[in-house]
């Protein structure tokens, strides 16, 4: 059978299996479908996990990033350092709180350089953003000494009482794709002041659209009260959600601010909830063996390099098998994408450096800063990672891969 004749292999189509089909039609007769106990119980199962004293779940990861720099007060004439080597939504809630994104370089392992933090901070920075690029962690405990050091502690400079409480820059962890990540030993989302992750449908843990926010911070804030307040700023800045709303003569509420509406559903919950319980033990499993074979099959061609995703410090969620491939432009990379694509293979980039977008490059921001981010995006090609990859669809891509690639080198 030719390449064209066989099925189109997709890109990371999610885990919809009859566990989940189950938990969201026990959902449905429950009666509850929005924010209620289901929702509460995965808040839980999460901080369990990741051993932090507190989660609260947002609708979705972004919305989990916005609420944190609002309830941290980041707004206009503030900065925030994130790499430019994300999404575009790590930047855009930035934008949204009327702060400054201060974009900067990348390590060829994705993730942000410690030294760019260093030189990028002023009086204005408030919050540093790393991002666990496909699943693996940042150098968290170089940039937790870098905010703590008295170096960086006298630069700060707080505007309210939260930021008084800390007494230094925040470390806000956009972890949308590390679930399940560990960094000497600990979990993502224990790794940091604050760590929210995403269970958007491509995740490897998926709520169809979802989040979470684990709480870390030092003993000094009442993280009981920030939650309260989170619930609040989520909910239109409505004193009691429906749930609490149901006890008998509890129907009385209050609005205290103009918030936001980033509660997460007990549909979305249930989804969670079945996903979290096989999660360490089978799709995890199931990803670190597609990655190993991936890179078992790829590793003895001088042209690929293989992403990092296990050393002695820290172990990847699995999330994106980031390849790049040696000695080509970003024009054979897209060559070289076209040709897979011809085989009935999907892959993907991840992703543009947000400075060479349309919306960033009109506001000023230029790649030729951060030239490591266009090195590392202008070669990169994610290969397909989902629970349902079978091992005779990872030989095709694969060798949808070694051909492509060969081809456009021989053609130099």
């Amino acid at each position: 059978m030719s390449d064209k004749e066989q099925s189109l292999i997709p890109f990371s189509p999610p885990r919809m299996d009859q566990k989940i089909i189950d938990a969201v039609n026990d959902t449905l007769r429950s009666g509850w479908i929005t924010t209620g106990p289901k929702t509460k119980k995965l808040e839980k199962e999460i901080a369990k996990y990741v051993a932090v004293p507190k989660v609260y779940c947002v609708s979705s990861g972004s919305a989990g990033l916005e609420l944190m720099l609002r309830w941290y007060g980041v707004g206009e004439g503030d900065e925030v350092i994130l790499p430019a080597y994300t999404y575009a939504a790590t930047a855009n809630v930035i934008v949204h709180t009327g702060a400054k994104p201060v974009f900067v370089d990348i390590n060829d392992d994705f993730n942000i350089d410690i030294e760019e933090i260093r030189s990028h901070i002023t009086s204005k920075t408030k919050v540093i953003m790393p991002v666990d690029i496909g699943g693996f962690p940042a150098d968290y405990e170089q940039i937790n000494a870098l905010v703590q050091s008295p170096e960086m502690r006298a630069v700060f400079e707080a505007n309210n009482t939260h930021q008084k409480n800390l007494g230094r820059i925040l470390i806000l962890s956009d972890a949308a794709h590390s679930l399940g990540a560990e960094y000497k030993t600990k979990k993502a989302g224990s790794l940091t002041d604050i760590t929210v992750f995403s269970f958007h449908a491509v995740k490897n843990l998926t709520t169809a659209e979802g989040g979470a926010v684990c709480l870390n911070l030092p003993s000094s804030f009442d993280l009981d009260e920030i939650y309260t307040e989170l619930n609040i700023k989520s909910l239109h800045g409505q004193t009691k959600d429906a749930l609490a709303k149901t006890q008998i003569g509890n129907w009385r509420y209050d609005i205290v601010e103009a918030g936001y509406k980033f509660n997460m559903t007990d549909i979305s919950a249930s989804m969670g909830l079945v996903e979290l319980e096989r999660y360490e033990n089978d799709m995890l499993v199931k990803r670190k063996y597609i990655f190993d074979r991936y890179k078992n099959g790829l590793e003895k061609y001088p042209w690929a390099q293989i992403p990092s995703y296990e050393t002695e410090t820290k172990k990847s969620s699995f999330h994106v098998f980031m390849l790049r491939i040696r000695m080509i432009s970003e024009v054979d990379r897209d060559t070289i994408i076209k040709n897979i694509f011809s085989k009935n293979v999907s892959v993907n980039v991840h992703f543009f450096p947000l400075p060479m977008t349309t919306y960033y490059r009109n506001a000023g921001y230029s790649i030729a800063d951060t030239p490591m981010a266009f090195s590392e995006y202008a070669r990169e090609i994610s290969l397909p990672v989902f629970y349902d990859l079978t091992d005779t669809q990872i030989d095709r891509v694969i060798n949808a891969v070694v051909e492509a690639v060969e081809s456009v080198l021989k053609s130099k």
